[in-house]
């Protein structure tokens, strides 16, 4: 069994690899964002074919925390933090997902005239990258105030998404020429509303890992 130096230095490593998995993610959302906007029909391929690295990481993520706790047989302290780690990768795994959406979407509308200019999309997309660096640097330093302020933003993110929704409703009740895209773009405003919630979750994980208790962050 390892000594509690080596052991602290292989959950730091699992904080550092998640933390750069969660910047893949941030770039990954912001690209997907800039291709529908600009219509660019490119970084929307780059951003598809880049899903399959953060998926591995993922998967050396998961790797290194099963083979940390089959190694260490660690406390119940230990394992919450193991356990919080590999359900923080994969809601970050789920944010890239939903970049991925955001870009196939992009592919779709290609480059036909936009209904609507991209406003809110940018915006949210903005508030949901800054809400995912402050909750992995709160997990990273297992602050719980900051996870807390951080799902805060989540009302941001929900406010624009519904502003965003009842416009889109509105040029769907005069322009049924577009509807196909217009159900595209309410999709991309959903899978950014999506992804605020599992930002949220990381900052309940958070303080689940902090404190061991259940926290509902979402009312």
């Amino acid at each position: 069994m390892a000594t509690r130096s080596s052991f602290d230095n292989q959950l730091n490593e699992l904080r550092e690899d998640i933390k750069h998995m969660a910047g893949m993610t941030r770039d990954a959302l912001s690209s997907s964002v800039v291709s529908l906007k600009e219509q660019d029909m490119a970084l929307a391929d780059e951003v598809i074919g880049n899903d399959r690295l953060i998926n591995e990481f993922e998967e050396k993520i998961n790797e290194k925390a099963i083979l940390l706790i089959a190694k260490e047989q660690p406390l119940a302290t230990d394992l919450r933090k193991i356990i919080v780690s590999l359900k923080i990768s994969s809601d970050i795994e789920r944010i890239a997902d939903f970049a991925v959406n955001v870009a196939k979407a992009t592919k779709r509308i290609g480059t036909a005239q936009l209904v609507k200019p991209i406003v809110h999309v940018p915006q949210m997309a903005d508030l949901v990258n800054k809400m995912l660096t402050d909750a992995i640097d709160a997990y990273k330093y297992e602050d719980t105030k900051l996870a807390v302020e951080s799902s805060k933003i989540d009302d941001q993110v929900d406010a624009l998404y519904k502003e965003s929704i009842t416009e889109l409703i509105d040029i769907a009740s005069s322009d049924n020429a577009h509807m196909e895209q217009i159900m595209q773009l309410a999709m991309v405003c959903r899978y950014l509303e999506r992804s605020g919630d599992h930002v949220t979750n990381i900052s309940e994980n958070t303080i689940y890992m902090v404190k061991g208790i259940k926290t509902d962050l979402n009312t």
